[in-house]
């Protein structure tokens, strides 16, 4: 309910900024965006589709990717000294750079955008499950120790249930950032999708097109980490949370 009434309150003071002498091109009307997303809904569920495949696709592979790096980090301490200063390597290299680089690499396709979504989406997962897994009471390893535990066991039942809290918070920012490598993709060389949407309505003057593809982003988004935070809670539903 807060939500939905931040929602029509920002709708409401957006209404009566269009209201001063703020040329339409600069800033469209609420109506006006409604009106082009209805006129346009066709070409602009088509592109639609076209990123939010980009951005599930990275999510996944950047979730799989990030968590086994984690998890080979966190059992071999001699890699973890080599890969980690590379992990944080691949962040500190501008979004905006690496781009070009791999649409050169992968094309116009939608690999390219995958790539890039990866990038972006991993390191929250491998920073904070790997922390998550080191930050386990050691009395619960040495128990499991003591009664006999295989490695495989420790594992599954002690190092990941611990994690999991941690994970989820990986997640939630993954899907929160999901958009922006498949966004950036597409702005450097793509023929399709939100961003290409947005890059060429901005060329042409068509401010409300280009409000209209943002705000398709944007609930797509917030759906994406609804989705996220539901399935995260549901997973660690044992786990403790402060009440707000």
């Amino acid at each position: 309910m807060r939500g939905v009434t931040v929602f029509a309150g920002f709708i409401l003071l957006w209404w009566l900024v269009t209201l001063s002498a703020i040329p339409a091109f600069m800033l469209p009307s609420p109506l006006a965006v409604a009106l082009a997303l209805w006129n346009g809904h066709t070409f602009l569920l088509h592109h639609t589709l076209v990123t939010a495949t980009e951005m599930l696709c990275g999510l996944l592979l950047g979730v799989l990717l990030g968590a086994l790096l984690a998890l080979v980090m966190t059992f071999s301490p001699r890699l973890q000294r080599w890969l980690m200063p590379v992990v944080v390597t691949s962040q500190a290299i501008p979004v905006f750079a690496l781009a070009p680089l791999l649409v050169l690499w992968f094309g116009f396709g939608i690999s390219a955008k995958v790539a890039m979504a990866v990038l972006v989406i991993f390191f929250p997962v491998v920073s904070t499950f790997f922390d998550g897994l080191r930050q386990v009471n050691g009395d619960y390893l040495d128990l499991a120790r003591t009664i006999g535990a295989s490695r495989w066991a420790q594992l599954r039942h002690v190092r990941l249930m611990a994690a999991l809290p941690a994970f989820g918070s990986g997640l939630r920012m993954a899907a929160a950032v999901a958009p922006i490598g498949a966004i950036i993709g597409e702005w450097v060389g793509s023929a399709e999708g939100l961003g290409y949407l947005m890059l060429n309505a901005n060329a042409r003057m068509q401010t409300d097109l280009c409000f209209a593809a943002l705000f398709i982003l944007v609930v797509m988004t917030v759906l994406l980490w609804k989705t996220v935070d539901v399935l995260v809670r549901r997973l660690i539903r044992w786990a403790p949370e402060t009440p707000s």
